[in-house]
């Protein structure tokens, strides 16, 4: 009852915080609201996630949390197996189809079908498991992720229903309400238990805390976190259990299955190079470990812009195949695209000129590898501008084919990166990242350009991303020479972005507004 009065309660803040009738409002509004309020939840996850990298890179050594990084690339893998691309699905069928429900739980039932396959598996063979990865003596942690995979896995339907119904505001009201239960429960067991069993202060606390769990206390509290997501979308099961049309599952998984070649190469371009790292960097296991901690760490530095295209991906993903049928859908896409790239952009001049603030979130021992963040930042931007671009394939069926692009770029990763980290370490990796979407985006707009024409206005994209690049490069010439404190240079170089992108986009800019 607790947790259901906390949604509603968030749910309610949410739409006051919007201020916005989504219904009454243009696409492009519509889009950019929408954007936002599932951005909130992202956003609010990703900033306390950099709060908690402060924490955990101050609780946990390197080589601890290098545990940690290993143990979240691989569960990007069976993410995308156990989702086995029914989400893009769902939503290309939910409208399409007259008896949508039927869309609904023959999707749902698959996956959860499929999740309990999945926990047989891990259980029966937790421990082989275990030997492989190198920790013969934590089988518990194959297992409680077997269980955190298997309930976000589930769940994905549920919440992908709220979507294609514009339910954002119950959407966000659970993610945020699962966020701060997290958040809560690390700081009551590595801050609050934590302390009381290193000072014996309070003996009920200290007994709450076993040092020997380390880092698997950052497992149990997001399996806690799941659980309760899993409960609160209960309600969205009633009436679909044990339904599964199978002419209806037969057609989605035609449709569906490029998808989950498309989600593992996502995957390997992704949470590969944090897999690689300890096996192929030239040092003994223990260094490997901690040089994937640095690098672990430095990469969240870039998730204020994975964190946009995760929200934009959220929003855009049902808006796309929703204007599809309209005469001015291209060049809609090809506006989104260009205000995307310009707000990336300020993503990372955001995090680039404030470099020297950011880095505080991680610890001292992490800021060796700092110098991979404007890679990694560019990396993500050119991804997002794939996730645009994609909308060629989804439109037109062509799921296949978009799976050959993103198993190209996952090649090419995996070349790049055997190549490459052995001489230069986790460098290489950040570079391979940057190689992968760039040549990715590139060779879907030639393809998107054959099957599905959009107009965009390439030569403005670029100029904005190489005025980005610019700004920054002065930012570091400004701080290596002393001429101003950092924070005002940055604060002078990202009004000047605001200012002339403004200037550039003002009719543009006006004539949304006014639609």
């Amino acid at each position: 009852m607790l947790l259901k009065t906390g949604v509603k309660s968030v749910a309610k803040w949410l739409k006051f915080v919007a201020q916005n009738h989504l219904t009454d409002l243009n696409p492009l509004k519509k889009l950019a609201s929408q954007t936002f309020i599932y951005g909130i939840p992202s956003i609010a996850g990703r900033f306390l996630n950099y709060l908690l990298t402060y924490l955990y890179t101050r609780v946990f050594s390197t080589e601890q949390f290098g545990v940690n990084s290993e143990f979240y690339a691989y569960s990007g893998f069976f993410t995308v197996l156990l989702a086995f691309g029914m989400e893009t699905g769902f939503f290309r069928f939910y409208k399409r189809n007259e008896q949508s429900d039927q869309v609904y739980s023959t999707t749902l039932n698959f996956i959860l079908i499929a999740a309990l396959l999945f926990l047989g598996i891990i259980y029966v063979f937790a421990q082989p498991l275990a030997d492989l990865l190198r920790y013969e003596n934590n089988v518990e942690y194959i297992q409680w992720f077997g269980w955190i995979l298997a309930l976000d896995a589930v769940c994905a339907i549920p919440f992908a229903r709220l979507r294609a119904e514009n339910k954002p505001f119950q959407f966000a009201g659970i993610k945020v309400l699962e966020i701060v239960i997290n958040v809560a429960l690390n700081v009551f067991f590595l801050i609050i238990c934590r302390k009381a069993y290193e000072t014996q202060s309070n003996a009920f606390l200290a007994g709450l805390y076993n040092p020997a769990i380390g880092v698997g206390y950052i497992f149990i509290i997001n399996l806690v976190a799941s659980g309760v997501k899993m409960l609160l979308l209960l309600p969205q099961f009633a009436g679909a259990l044990f339904k599964i049309d199978k002419v209806l599952l037969r057609t989605i998984v035609r449709y569906s299955f490029p998808m989950v070649l498309i989600g593992f190469a996502g995957v390997v371009n992704e949470m590969l190079d944090r897999m690689l790292l300890k096996y192929l960097l030239p040092y003994d296991e223990i260094t490997n470990l901690q040089q994937l901690g640095i690098y672990g760490a430095c990469y969240k530095l870039a998730v204020l812009m994975s964190l946009f295209i995760q929200a934009f991906r959220f929003a855009a993903e049902p808006f796309f195949f929703a204007q599809s049928d309209k005469a001015d859908a291209p060049k809609m896409y090809a506006q989104v695209l260009k205000f995307f790239t310009i707000f990336c952009v300020f993503v990372f001049l955001l995090v680039m000129l404030y470099i020297d603030w950011f880095k505080l979130f991680i610890g001292e021992d992490f800021r060796a590898g700092l110098g991979v963040v404007p890679i990694l930042l560019l990396a993500n931007l050119f991804l997002g501008i794939y996730v645009n671009l994609s909308v060629w394939y989804k439109l037109t069926d062509r799921t296949l084919t978009g799976a050959f692009v993103s198993i190209g770029g996952a090649a090419l990763t995996v070349v790049l990166n055997v190549l490459f980290i052995p001489k230069f370490g986790y460098v290489a990796s950040a570079w391979a990242t940057l190689a992968c979407y760039g040549s990715m985006a590139m060779v879907s707009y030639v393809l998107g350009q054959k099957y599905y024409p959009v107009p965009y206005e390439w030569w403005r994209l670029a100029l904005y991303i190489f005025g980005g690049l610019i700004l920054w490069q002065a930012q570091v010439w400004l701080v290596n020479t002393g001429v101003m404190p950092f924070w005002f240079s940055a604060s002078f170089l990202i009004s000047l972005f605001m200012v002339a992108t403004f200037m550039a986009e003002r009719k543009n800019i006006r004539q949304s507004y006014n639609h």
